[in-house]
Formats: C-alpha cells, structure tokens, sequence
C-alpha cells in the first residue's frame, strides 16, 4: 500500500523540487536565449549587439546598461517583468527577463 502512495507523490515531489530550484536561483537564466530575445523585442530602440548598427539616439546600449557599476542582474529581470512606461509590455515570463538580463550582464567587459 505504500508503494502505491509513494508513487503516486512522485510528481508532486517533482514539481517541489523544480520549483524550489527556480527560487533558489538553481537553474541558469540562457544568456544565448536572451539574445534572440533582444534581437526580436528590443533592437528596434537599443543596440542590444556589437554588429548592430542602427538604433534610436535616447536609449542607452545593452551594453551601456551592462556596465553600470550597480547593474543587477536581478534587479533587471524584476523591471522587465514591469517596464518603464516609455518601454512597450512585452509580456515577458519570468524565464524570459532572467534571460534577457543575463545576456546583457554577458556584454560586460
């Protein structure tokens, strides 16, 4: 009888374990992922790459932001989850804004 319980908790266990790992920050935000992401949401305002030659005059460069002697990574991801009213809502999962934020952390030099 307690084979059967014990299986049956398997999944719930799982989720526990996962979701504990995404709180405790186990799981790697995908700088290579944020990047696709700022070529499609965010290049059109920010040079979000070294190769990009086009972008809008009053927004500061990915890597201008990366520089910043208080950058966070964290503290970024939060913002992008609710951005600056100037900014559009992109509607990002929380996956998505640690990717974005660790791509532009990766620009540091």
């Amino acid at each position: 009888m307690t084979s059967s319980i014990g299986r049956a908790a398997i999944p719930f266990i799982l989720v526990l374990i996962a979701a504990q790992a995404e709180q405790s920050g186990a799981l790697a935000a995908n700088a290579q992922h944020g990047k696709a992401l700022a070529e499609t949401w965010c290049a059109n305002c920010h040079l979000v790459a070294p190769e990009q030659r086009q972008a809008s005059a009053d927004v500061p460069s990915f890597a201008s932001i990366g520089q910043q002697p208080d950058f966070n990574p964290g503290r970024l991801a939060l913002f992008l989850l609710d951005p600056h009213p100037k900014m559009p809502n992109l509607s990002l999962t929380r996956a998505e804004a640690a990717d974005l934020a660790a791509y532009i952390a990766s620009l540091k030099k």
